[in-house]
């Protein structure tokens, strides 16, 4: 592990347009060596249609885990250069009205990107899963705990951090399309199938009276850099609390057509946690 943290800090002198090119020759091996690896990325695709879109999707995976190191280890004004932003008309709008927000990004283009941009132009707090391998830790969290960036761990105590920043007028973030464990999540379509979804965005939202927005930063060709775009959320939270999963995985849904080649769609969206009984049967499309 203390080798990963050295190789990511070697890499992350090197120029965005290299390392993307490195990443996508990356991307093509693990999917030459690993069968379960391109089953399961096959399968994603195909379930929600955009197959047609696998090439692209293999090298934009091993674009996402080498750019990381750029993202983590670079200076901050060196990354903050490779970015532009999209409508932060939408969010200024909000902190003017000292609403809360709710950012809401799914693993679509350089994730890590969104949370950096916000934290540039106004405090933000985001939830946090530790790495599994401890070495990683201080790595990952020196990364994301940058100035006005802030961690609330996946925990209740996470979340009361969460409600208690939405009540004080400040924006949170989170990854809707991560898995939850038992008791925090509902059966809700995805592409078509039933996917165990998060009911914390929706709680949130309307325990801190705060909106939702979507964002998302896409990788532009040839290494030049990424494009943050921020999205209203038209979605209804005045229902029931899978009717609310549905409606934020519909959201996540329309935001993966802008740019299908750059979702992870090897993560295994469709996985069944320990202890939780599996849907009564899987949505139509």
């Amino acid at each position: 592990m203390v080798m990963l943290v050295v190789l990511f800090r070697t890499l992350s002198v090197f120029p965005l347009p290299l390392l993307h090119a490195l990443g996508a020759a990356m991307g093509w091996v693990v999917y030459g060596l690993s069968p379960s690896y391109r089953k399961r990325l096959r399968a994603n695709l195909i379930q929600a249609g955009y197959d047609a879109h696998w090439r692209g999707a293999v090298a934009e995976a091993g674009k996402a885990a080498i750019e990381l190191a750029f993202v983590w280890c670079a200076n901050p004004e060196r990354v903050a250069r490779h970015a532009t932003v999209e409508n932060w008309g939408l969010v200024q709008a909000r902190l003017d009205a000292g609403r809360g927000i709710v950012f809401l990004t799914p693993h679509l283009g350089c994730f890590e990107m969104t949370a950096q941009q916000i934290a540039l132009r106004t405090a933000l707090t985001v939830m946090y899963r530790p790495p599994r391998k401890s070495a990683l830790k201080p790595l990952v969290e020196g990364a994301r705990a940058r100035h006005n960036l802030h961690l609330a761990p996946a925990n209740l105590s996470g979340v009361r951090i969460l409600a208690k920043t939405l009540k004080g007028g400040q924006p949170i973030g989170l990854l809707p399309d991560q898995v939850p464990q038992e008791g925090e999540g509902v059966w809700a379509p995805f592409f078509g199938r039933n996917a165990y979804t998060m009911t914390l965005p929706a709680k949130l939202a309307q325990l801190g009276k705060a909106d939702i927005l979507l964002v998302y930063a896409e990788r532009r060709p040839n290494g030049a850099g990424y494009i943050v775009r921020f999205v209203e959320f038209d979605g209804d939270l005045s229902c029931t609390g899978a009717e609310q999963a549905a409606a934020i995985n519909r959201a996540m849904e329309q935001l993966i057509a802008r740019a299908p080649a750059q979702y992870f769609w090897s993560y295994n969206r469709y996985k069944q946690p320990d202890g939780v009984v599996g849907p009564d049967s899987e949505a139509t499309p």
